[in-house]
């Protein structure tokens, strides 16, 4: 039996206010719930006289127990464009056991009509949210909004931030004891800064002895309403922290704090890298070898946005289902369907024999929305491919396929990204705080601030990221002429391999993967590779497109190299002296149980994002955000230890660990 998701249980009042029946209470005050948050929240934690006086490119941090209906959220963003310094970055990073669904949500937000104007752009990215993180960039990039659903308790101690401001909500402690509990309030003080303030609409002395022994100062202040006290506070003694890894912790700001970046490559990752820090205000400049963007592994004509997840809900699994979601935001926000862009046309993964069968079966029966995903039976999958298909599987409703080419060139439209093409980097050299992208003569084409090497497999030309274990995968694309019955199949096919719906009378076969050849010429070897997955895909289909396959060898085809590294996690993160690393922590060859305390030899302002895979079309797009987040010294749009498995480091590391 599948389990329902964990979705607000509502009712709704005669003059239509949410009610949670699970926790039997309300969401917000029944004399104003606007007004209440203001009082609490937005004017208990000094907003309305610290956001005018922020400094121009500033960030500020909003850390919310409770997202519930988005009140608080909305009425901080109204605040912050009213007040804050137009160049400054707001990120609101909110948990939520139990997340609306987008009519509940809906319905909700309509009682504050005054909010519509952010009430809308929330909803246009608001959908059925499967647990885990959730990131959402708004307001072209001036808000940023993270959502943990699950159990705060659970989800809170792997969150990396620097809170500035908290609003303690949630249902009352005597309906939610649960969640108003020490632990609660030592996460806090772990995740704040300093002078980070704290309100909420309680006045309970175990919340406030709570807080006080977690490091808060509190004081009651008046109350909303009816209520006569409440809670307020500050950060004034950050709490000694817990050790934790230097070679994972967040390098030191650049000396040089001019908002500028070089990317170099402008493939998947480095787009998406580049519109991340374009959109918060950064100047990029984006070096490319070749005349055109994407003109590599990026290049293909139809990507898939594929979601392999483990129902063991692995690293890998939770690294994707969060980069899945998000890319499928970004692609409704800044990139039009059409015939030759993108369909969100659902992606059916079919099962290959009875062990992979289970598999889907045990994915099927987590908490995942319908919309998310749900198990087909042949008969099923049949009625939604458009043809007929022989097997069960997954569904996956909001999937489909991209033109990578066309996602590249929307992101690089913004205005503070600057393309420069037919220039290779073969160096990367510091001096005075700029990164130079030095060519075969040893010039320099560009500088800036901070670099970000998106080269893929020839990352490694660079000393700086020369011991990086990446790798190349050839890989091959067959394009099959549709026929009139072929154009039938709506959704794309995926088992060993997958088939496309027809884009410009093409459909789209794929791939191989080899490790014998490092070139980009097609194959007829390969074609026939991909022949053979057509008719496990779907005989229907095969005998389709029969008639207009005469000579394999002659079918149109396209190859390239991916990158991946050994793990088949991409490394995206801040770069480390590998020399400096073997010295620094040296001890852990000895004994891996060892603490160090010595600070990680960071090269400043130096990172990487590369490695992708076969997943890159759905993982760039949140790498770019994670990038971002490590530059800016923003909440990081992952848990920690997804964080931590993606990071360039962890191979150092192992290495160390395994006396290589």
């Amino acid at each position: 039996m599948k389990s329902s998701p964990s979705f607000a249980e509502l009712s709704w009042s005669d003059d239509g206010q949410p009610f949670s029946t699970h926790f039997g209470d309300v969401y917000f005050s029944r004399e104003s719930g606007l007004e209440e948050t203001r009082h609490v929240f937005l004017h208990h934690n000094k907003l309305p006289q610290r956001w005018p006086a922020l400094p121009e490119n500033a960030r500020f941090c909003i850390g919310e127990t409770g997202f519930g209906t988005a009140l608080n959220f909305l009425c901080a963003w109204q605040l912050w464009d009213e007040l804050a310094p137009a160049h400054a970055h707001m990120h609101f990073v909110s948990s939520e056991k139990y997340p609306l669904t987008p009519d509940d949500m809906q319905r909700s937000l309509a009682l504050w009509p005054e909010l519509q104007p952010w009430a809308d752009q929330l909803l246009a990215q608001y959908g059925d949210l499967a647990p885990g993180w959730q990131q959402f960039s708004l307001a072209n990039g001036r808000i940023t909004l993270t959502l943990l659903i699950g159990d705060l308790l659970d989800t809170l101690p792997q969150l990396d931030a620097s809170v500035d401001a908290w609003f303690l909500d949630g249902f009352a402690p005597s309906k939610n004891p649960d969640m108003w509990q020490p632990a609660l309030y030592q996460q806090m003080a772990r995740l704040s800064s300093s002078n980070a303030t704290v309100a909420t609409f309680t006045s309970v002395g175990d919340v406030r002895r709570g807080l006080q022994a977690a490091g808060f100062t509190m004081s009651k202040v008046k109350g909303f309403g009816r209520k006569r006290e409440m809670l307020a506070g500050l950060m004034e003694a950050i709490p000694d922290r817990e050790w934790s890894a230097p070679w994972y912790r967040r390098p030191a700001a650049p000396a040089n704090n001019e908002r500028t970046a070089l990317v170099i490559g402008s493939g998947l990752a480095g787009c998406s890298t580049a519109f991340a820090l374009a959109r918060r205000g950064w100047q990029v400049t984006v070096i490319e070898r070749h005349a055109t963007p994407a003109a590599e592994a990026s290049g293909n004509a139809q990507g898939i946005i594929y979601c392999k997840l483990s129902p063991h809900q692995t690293l890998l699994s939770r690294f994707v289902q969060t980069s899945y979601a998000y890319c499928l935001r970004l692609l409704h926000e800044i990139l039009a369907q059409s015939d030759s862009t993108w369909a969100a046309c659902g992606v059916l993964q079919l099962s290959t024999d009875q062990k992979e069968h289970q598999r889907q079966q045990a994915l099927a029966e987590h908490p995942y929305p319908h919309s998310f995903l749900h198990s087909v039976s042949a008969e099923q999958a049949s009625e939604i491919a458009g043809l007929d298909i022989l097997r069960p599987g997954l569904f996956f409703p909001s999937a489909g396929w991209v033109n990578p080419p066309s996602l590249c060139q929307a992101l690089l439209q913004h205005p503070n990204i600057r393309l420069q093409t037919n220039r290779e980097a073969l160096q990367l050299e510091q001096r005075d705080d700029q990164w130079h992208a030095l060519d075969d003569q040893g010039q320099s084409l560009a500088n800036a601030a901070v670099a970000v090497i998106c080269s893929a497999a020839d990352s490694r030309r660079f000393h700086q990221s020369n011991h990086l274990p990446l790798k190349s995968i050839r890989g091959q694309i067959t394009h099959l002429p549709a026929t009139a019955q072929s154009q039938q199949l709506q959704t794309v096919l995926c088992a060993e391999g997958y088939i496309s719906p027809a884009r410009d009378g093409e459909h789209h076969l794929g791939a191989s993967f080899r490790f014998d050849r490092l070139d980009n010429q097609p194959s007829a070897e390969e074609n026939i590779e991909n022949l053979q997955l057509l008719n496990k895909l779907s005989p229907a289909l095969n005998d389709a497109l029969q008639p207009n396959i005469h000579d394999p060898a002659a079918l149109a085809a396209r190859a390239s190299l991916r990158c991946t590294s050994p793990d088949y996690l991409p490394l995206i993160g801040p770069l480390t002296d590998a020399q400096a690393f073997a010295v620094d922590y040296a001890v852990l060859g000895k004994d891996a149980s060892k603490k160090p305390q010595a600070p990680a030899t960071w090269y400043p302002g130096l990172y990487i994002n590369a490695a992708h895979g076969s997943r890159g079309l759905i993982s760039c797009p949140l790498s770019g955000e994670l990038i971002a987040a490590w530059i800016g010294n923003e909440p990081l749009p992952l848990p920690r230890d997804v964080a931590e498995a993606v990071h360039p480091s962890r191979f150092l590391l192992r290495q160390l660990i395994r006396g290589q």
